[in-house]
């Protein structure tokens, strides 16, 4: 018997994500020792903020992301998790970020906002080249949220593609979009820690 195949799945990251993660925490890292040299076991309550300022560097910065799968796409944003099924999916929007449009209502991801007026300017013709047909606009126009440099226009790119490509096998019953269901589940554990560390940091 062939073991099923594992489910294939890309994760999207924003690009600053990895600096910005690491550079935070090694920060956050400096301070620490610093502390415990300077102070020892009762500097314990200074090192406190820098543990919120690497966790909150984690929750806001590494943890969010946009996962493409075989049956849905996931936005996974630092207060909830929404999965929303292929069948769901009506359009893909980049105005202001990476936007999940359904017959209800729609979904931005924290991980892949459209770019600033800096990132508009460093695009360059390759960047709105290529892209899935459903990205263009009347004669080819595009959004700058669609451009191939932004992390608006890369992760609607994994998107569009991966739609796209369920859509022409059949995978995907286009016709549902009214009854698919999508799914929003809060962050529990990552919002009460965020809590905690923040309440203990002020109360120090």
């Amino acid at each position: 018997m062939t073991a099923p195949r594992p489910e294939a799945r890309t994760i999207f990251r924003p690009r600053s994500a990895p600096w910005l993660t690491g550079s935070v925490w090694l920060l956050a890292a400096i301070g620490l020792v610093v502390s415990a040299a300077t102070y020892g076991a009762a500097g314990l309550p200074a090192s406190v903020p820098w543990l919120v300022l690497a966790y909150l560097a984690w929750w806001l910065a590494w943890y969010p992301a946009v996962v493409v799968g075989e049956m849905e796409v996931t936005l996974r944003n630092p207060l909830a998790t929404i999965t929303v099924p292929w069948e769901a999916l009506v359009t893909v929007d980049t105005r202001y970020a990476l936007t999940l449009v359904t017959v209800r209502r729609k979904y931005s991801a924290w991980a892949a906002p459209a770019p600033g007026i800096f990132g508009v300017h460093r695009a360059r013709a390759e960047h709105a080249a290529g892209l899935p047909e459903t990205t263009y606009g009347p004669a080819g126009s595009i959004r700058p949220g669609d451009l191939s440099n932004s992390d608006s226009g890369a992760a609607a790119y994994l998107v569009r593609k991966r739609w796209s490509e369920l859509l022409d096998g059949g995978t995907v019953d286009a016709g549902a979009a009214g009854t698919a269901a999508v799914t929003v589940r809060p962050n529990w554990l990552p919002v009460t820690v965020a809590v905690v560390l923040a309440a203990g940091a002020l109360l120090l």
